[in-house]
């Protein structure tokens, strides 16, 4: 899928440093995949980037963990425009 390698690589280097400021960035790449995904895709390719975050939410502290879980409530409300 175009783009979703490097969105998922995005997420996961912001989800590392957990920096609240960096929540525009995560909701951009996000948004930058849905713009350039084939309409057929981008529901699957946000479930694919929902899971691998949710999958680093188990080794998320502090910070971390809410920037996870922001980023799963922006995908949900994606995945719910979809």
């Amino acid at each position: 899928m175009p783009g979703l390698a490097e969105c998922q690589s995005l997420l996961r280097l912001l989800i590392a440093r957990g920096d609240p400021k960096a929540i525009p960035l995560a909701q951009g790449a996000i948004d930058q995949y849905l713009n350039t995904a084939p309409a057929c895709m981008r529901g699957r390719g946000l479930r694919v980037l929902q899971s691998d975050a949710l999958d680093q939410y188990g080794a998320a502290v502090g910070v971390q963990r809410s920037f996870v879980e922001t980023v799963d409530a922006y995908i949900e409300r994606k995945l719910a425009e979809e």
